[in-house]
C-alpha cells in the first residue's frame, strides 16, 4: 500500500512538472499574446492541480491524523481557488488586450477579428 501511494504521488508531481514545462515552452514558442496566454493559462492550471493533489495525497500518507486531513483539505481548497481564479484572470487580461486593440497574429498579416463587427451603425 505504501508503494502505491508513493507511486501515485510521484506520478502526480511528475505530470504537473510536465505541464508546467509544456506551458513554459508554449509561452516561449507561440507568436502572439493570445496563444501565449492560452498555453500558460491552461498549462499552469492543470499543472498546479496535479501537483497540489500529489502533495495532498502525500500529506495524508505521511501525516494520517486529524491535522493531516485538515492540511490536505486546505491544499485542495487552494487547488479549487486556483482552478477558478487562473482562467478568470487569463480571460480578463486577454479581454483587456482585445479591447486595447491588440490583434491576433496571422501568417499573412490579415485581420481575422474585427472589433467593430456586429455593432450597430
Amino acid at each position: 500500500m505504501t508503494l502505491i501511494i508513493l507511486t501515485m504521488t510521484a506520478a502526480l508531481l511528475v505530470a504537473g512538472l510536465f505541464f508546467f514545462f509544456a506551458a513554459t515552452v508554449g509561452f516561449l514558442r507561440f507568436p502572439d499574446l493570445y496563444t501565449r496566454m492560452h498555453a500558460t493559462g491552461k498549462g499552469d492550471t492543470l499543472a498546479l492541480l496535479l501537483m497540489v493533489a500529489g502533495l495532498a495525497l502525500f500529506n495524508l500518507y505521511d501525516n494520517f491524523c486529524w491535522m493531516g486531513m485538515v492540511q490536505s483539505v486546505k491544499l485542495l481548497f487552494i487547488a479549487v481557488f486556483w482552478f477558478i481564479a487562473n482562467p478568470t484572470a487569463t480571460h480578463a487580461v486577454l479581454r483587456a488586450a482585445f479591447e486595447s486593440g491588440v490583434t491576433p497574429w496571422t501568417k499573412d498579416g490579415t485581420v481575422i477579428i474585427d472589433k467593430t463587427e456586429g455593432e450597430g451603425a
